[in-house]
């Protein structure tokens, strides 16, 4: 089938929002080349479980392409047009199963040496749909926080290296309230600013509750059942006569939040994003400081927070992963230092891709050392590359920043 031959019908097994979007565009659908529709509708497939911020990223392509007229559409979409594409993928279930078309289209674009043009051509296309999208202000500032170094007492790693540069780095920072205190600032945050997945606090032990429905919370704790049983999935598959890195990728993107006991709340947008953690994640169904810093890019990719919270807890050691999958049913042998180092650079690449998102500029971002008297701020105020030997409140200085 051709996309000039869509039908309302086509969109039957499509989630409710999904559907009615397709409906509602169908006749944009349909002037649109075979080798760019499946990944429009690959997210589109999606829409029910994304972030308000995805939606309207996906609504604001849909309205780029519609107000454009039949000569500036087929020019937009000239250079996807002109890819040549076998008679097998117009075969394909491509309506309902564009992540597996966007597959073989890929495998089809590098056989025939297509795929550099094909890149071209995307990255033309988002340059200009995002170009077209205006983009409404932030509410207030961004602000990061990363809390690094659980259960480490002595430590003699330098601490902090790439990011000492950016701001101000404090050693004497009086640690009053801990953890409790940065989790009550981002529930006050969240108060102030009630953005629906505005405010994150991610954790890779079991998570404190803050006080405030408005802050989407995400423990590696939490969800040690599922993890358990996506253990025992991943078990049975690693240990196949013959082990298939394609057919395993395909297996976890199948399942279901359901199939691994993550159904249990009301949330189903947080119960997606906690299964993609788990299934498109690499590590992060086994140690905790792959699973925050993965959480924390996703979470800021995807939702685009006002604020987040990432709290590093240690790991297990490393063993080679048969054994990490079977330690699901015990308790594993932690890191603490290894998990230190960890979290030194997860917190490092949380601030970069916080740094990627719009009004990087007056965003603030703060890393500590739990239970130690070192961190570092950084924001508008805070002079890069330098250090503060006097004491400071942790309090305070989220007063600061925040």
């Amino acid at each position: 089938m051709l996309p000039d031959q869509l039908l309302p019908k086509n969109f039957a097994a499509y989630p409710p929002e999904a559907r009615r979007l397709a409906e509602s565009q169908i006749a944009l659908l349909r002037r649109l080349p075979l080798s760019f529709v499946p990944l429009l509708l690959r997210e589109l497939l999606a829409y029910d479980w994304k972030f308000p911020t995805e939606r309207e990223d996906l609504d604001r392509q849909f309205t780029y392409l519609a107000n454009l007229s039949s000569q500036d559409l087929a020019n937009a979409m000239a250079s996807f047009s002109q890819l040549r594409l076998s008679g097998d993928l117009e075969k394909t279930d491509w309506v309902n199963a564009p992540a597996a078309f966007t597959e073989q289209l890929t495998a089809q674009l590098w056989t025939t040496h297509q795929i550099d043009a094909f890149r071209s051509a995307a990255v033309e296309y988002i340059a200009k749909s995002s170009a077209a999208a205006k983009e409404d202000p932030l509410p207030t500032h961004r602000l990061g926080i990363a809390v690094i170094g659980q259960g480490v007492k002595n430590n003699s790693y330098r601490l902090f290296r790439k990011l000492r540069p950016h701001g101000v780095y404090f050693t004497q920072l009086q640690q009053n309230g801990g953890l409790k205190t940065l989790v009550e600032a981002v529930a006050r945050r969240a108060a102030t600013n009630p953005v629906p997945y505005g405010h994150w606090y991610i954790d890779g032990a079991r998570a404190t509750s803050p006080n405030t429905a408005s802050v989407s919370r995400v423990s590696y704790a939490t969800i040690s059942a599922a993890r358990a049983n996506l253990q025992n999935r991943m078990q049975k598959l690693y240990q196949a006569k013959v082990f298939d890195p394609e057919a395993f990728r395909t297996r976890m993107a199948q399942i279901q939040p359901e199939d691994i006991g993550l159904d249990s709340g009301s949330d189903r947008v947080l119960n997606r994003f906690q299964l993609s953690l788990l299934t498109e994640g690499s590590g992060t169904q086994v140690f905790a400081t792959t699973f925050v810093q993965w959480a924390a890019r996703e979470a800021l990719r995807r939702a685009q927070p006002l604020t987040l919270l990432a709290h590093f807890a240690p790991r297990q050691r490393e063993n080679p992963m048969n054994e990490l999958l079977s330690e699901a049913q015990r308790r594993p042998e932690l890191d603490p230092q290894g998990s230190l180092v960890d979290s030194d650079m997860g917190a490092y690449y949380t601030w970069l891709n916080q740094q990627r998102l719009s009004g990087a500029e007056k965003a603030r971002f703060l890393v500590w050392f739990e239970d130690h008297h070192e961190a570092v701020a950084i924001g508008p105020g805070m002079g890069k590359g330098t250090q503060s030997n006097t004491p400071i409140e942790l309090q305070d200085l989220i007063a600061k920043i925040i």
